[in-house]
């Protein structure tokens, strides 16, 4: 008897916010596997802003999900057959899976993790596509130095509060902007910030910065764009480096606000990067194991917000943009 595969297709372009009649949730008979194959139970799927970003026509960093394809995303799973000489029934693996309940894969398009130490879950989360994004976002574009102040936006999320993290391991003043008192107060006591500005109840985000960081900010580390990211640029100390992951505050809406302060680039002789962590994949075994000695050591901690159903992808994915998510946003199979 066929497995029978629970499938989410895009149905149709995003206008505006996520509707679940984006989606077409079908099911489907999982193929006879072919050579090099690799048949995995999908039990995690992250959730992420850049999701979005990828329902859109076209081709930016990445060609964009076409019409009735399986929403792509990055999940990990169980090995239940394969045609593969590398794989083994049983085997915890991770990839670019899909939103769906079961994937066949190339061998060469997953990797196989650990799950006997740690969850396999956070192998879409801090040791996985998110975690790599703020080790290598920081590291390698930030080039954070003691001493120097930190600024990151959407910092209650995956990414900025690693971020976050590390730039405090790495001897920064660290402040972070969220949305709220309690992920504010978060901000601060789980995760060690200096300090955090509440964006949803602050008059001026600009002047704000300021008086956190009366000498200005070495490293911006920016997830949301648009006006807090021209906030930011005011704020800019000399040197000071911008770095670009995400403008989630720009996501669903039609037109983007474009950048008023831009010159403080030019004044604080600054520089501004962006960072795609696929340039970074030949590297994750780098990532996952000094990630993986600071989580054993406490000096990093992790939170994780997980949904359950394919059905209610959708209402789930909206989340990251509503801000009702607590920690890293996983999809349970």
């Amino acid at each position: 008897m066929s497995l029978l595969n629970k499938q989410v297709l895009l149905a149709q372009r995003p206008t505006g916010k996520i509707k679940p009649s984006d989606f077409n949730i079908v099911e489907t008979n999982v193929p006879v596997l072919a050579n090099n194959e690799v048949l995995v139970k999908v039990a995690h799927i992250s959730l992420d802003p850049a999701m979005r970003g990828w329902m859109n026509a076209g081709t930016t960093y990445i060609r964009g999900v076409e019409i009735g394809e399986v929403m792509r995303a990055f999940a990990a799973g169980i090995v239940t057959a394969s045609n593969h000489p590398d794989f083994k029934e049983g085997d915890t693996v991770a990839g670019t899976m899909g939103a769906q309940t079961y994937a066949v894969m190339q061998g060469k398009h997953l990797t196989k993790v650990d799950a006997t130490k740690v969850p396999l879950s956070w192998y879409v989360g801090i040791l996985g596509m998110p975690g790599m994004t703020a080790y290598f976002g920081l590291l390698e574009k930030g080039f954070p130095k003691e001493g120097e102040t930190l600024l990151v936006s959407g910092a209650a999320g995956m990414v900025g509060s690693l971020v976050g993290q590390i730039a405090k391991i790495k001897g920064l003043k660290v402040i972070g902007i969220a949305g709220g008192k309690e992920k504010c107060d978060s901000l601060i006591t789980d995760y060690g910030f200096d300090a955090a500005i509440d964006y949803k109840n602050t008059d001026n985000i600009a002047k704000a910065i300021r008086a956190a960081a009366p000498n200005g900010i070495d490293i911006y580390f920016d997830n949301v764009g648009g006006e807090i990211l021209d906030a930011a640029l005011l704020n800019l100390a000399n040197h000071a480096r911008v770095v670009v992951c995400g403008a989630i505050s720009q996501y669903n809406e039609a037109t983007h606000s474009g950048l008023k302060n831009y010159m403080k680039i030019i004044s604080a002789r600054g520089t501004l990067s962006g960072i795609i962590v696929l340039d970074y994949f030949n590297r994750a075994e780098e990532c996952i194991t000094q990630l993986a000695q600071w989580l054993a050591a406490g000096k990093i901690k992790y939170k994780e917000h997980t949904e359950q159903g394919l059905d209610r992808f959708a209402e789930i994915l909206n989340m990251l943009f509503t801000g009702e998510n607590k920690g890293k946003l996983v999809l349970k199979v």
